[in-house]
């Protein structure tokens, strides 16, 4: 496949970063209604949530179908396997003593992800940390379900991803979308590096998405090459308390584009947590179809520039709605 199937799908994810930064949520709960994962389809519907703030019911009901999220796992880099669903991402991050999983998916998802892991080969005894990115349901909820099954596993959030994870599944106890929420495991804070092997996660706290959103910074490899690849915590305004939290996700923002443009191993890769905002579906099309001399469509610095670009206009619209208030 060509490099123009990713390019076209940039814009696209740019036009989602818009509608995320102004206030579209992220409900998880869905059927077949795409008939795969197209990202520009998917972001169609969900503009069309955050306009009208009434979530359409086929878009509630495919978000909650195993079936209709399947994606089969992928390899991203030479050392990194996508094992998560069409929405919502799962990375491995493989490295010479063991495996880093970022975020554990959740609810009906639980059993996908296992299964995912199985194909790609890893043992569930060598994931060595679970690095999860916030505290919203879609990315920690389980936690739960993989815990007992991962004895060699550290869980790693920030304090205040921990907090807002614990108070978000007591709160859900007694209703429909009930989740349990593990105990406390490692804390890490801004700057904070965790080895693995021949491989490191440097912790960046994002706040904005939630106050307690962190991101993960580490290298990919491909074909005899080392990048380094940023996992962005959160990129949508759908939680929003009020015009402090919108200023640190520009922040945030800015902190991460300083991070990509840095001269010194700037970030070439954007690893997502959400598919559909930048094309990932459309670039696992592509790295399907790769040949020998295509450049790996993952490796695109100025596609995460400008996603980041769009992402703050929106914010700063944002910021003025909840000045206004």
């Amino acid at each position: 496949m060509s490099m123009g199937v990713s390019d076209m799908m940039k814009p696209t994810g740019n036009t989602l970063a818009a509608a995320m930064a102004v206030g579209l949520a992220m409900p998880a709960s869905a059927q077949n209604l795409f008939g795969g994962c197209p990202s520009e389809a998917i972001l169609a519907r969900f503009v069309e949530f955050g306009r009208t703030g009434q979530m359409p019911p086929d878009l509630g009901r495919w978000l909650s179908t195993p079936d209709a999220q399947h994606i089969e796992p992928w390899a991203a880099f030479d050392n990194v396997d996508y094992v998560g669903v069409c929405w919502v991402s799962a990375w491995l991050v493989h490295t010479d003593e063991g495996t880093a999983l970022i975020d554990t998916l959740y609810g009906p998802f639980s059993q996908t992800l296992l299964d995912n892991i199985a194909k790609t080969g890893t043992d569930l005894t060598d994931i060595r940390y679970v690095l999860m990115t916030h505290g919203h349901f879609d990315h920690v909820a389980g936690a739960a379900a993989l815990k007992p099954l991962l004895p060699n596993a550290t869980f790693v959030m920030t304090q205040g991803g921990w907090d807002e994870a614990i108070e978000s599944s007591q709160s859900s106890q007694g209703g429909p979308r009930a989740w349990d929420m593990i105990e406390q495991d490692m804390v890490v804070a801004d700057g904070d590096v965790i080895t693995l092997g021949n491989n490191s996660f440097t912790v960046v706290e994002t706040p904005g998405h939630t106050w307690g959103t962190a991101s993960y910074v580490y290298d990919v490899m491909d074909r005899g090459e080392t990048y380094r690849a940023i996992t962005i915590g959160g990129l949508g305004l759908n939680a929003i308390e009020g015009p402090p939290q919108v200023e640190a996700f520009i922040e945030s923002l800015d902190r991460v584009r300083a991070l990509t443009e840095a001269q010194d191993m700037g970030i070439q890769v954007h690893l997502t947590t959400h598919g559909f905002s930048n094309g990932l579906d459309e670039d696992r099309q592509a790295m399907a179809e790769r040949g020998e001399e295509d450049l790996n469509v993952l490796i695109d610095p100025d596609g995460l520039l400008a996603q980041i670009t769009t992402l703050r206009e929106g914010a700063v619209e944002r910021l003025a709605i909840e000045q206004n208030k």
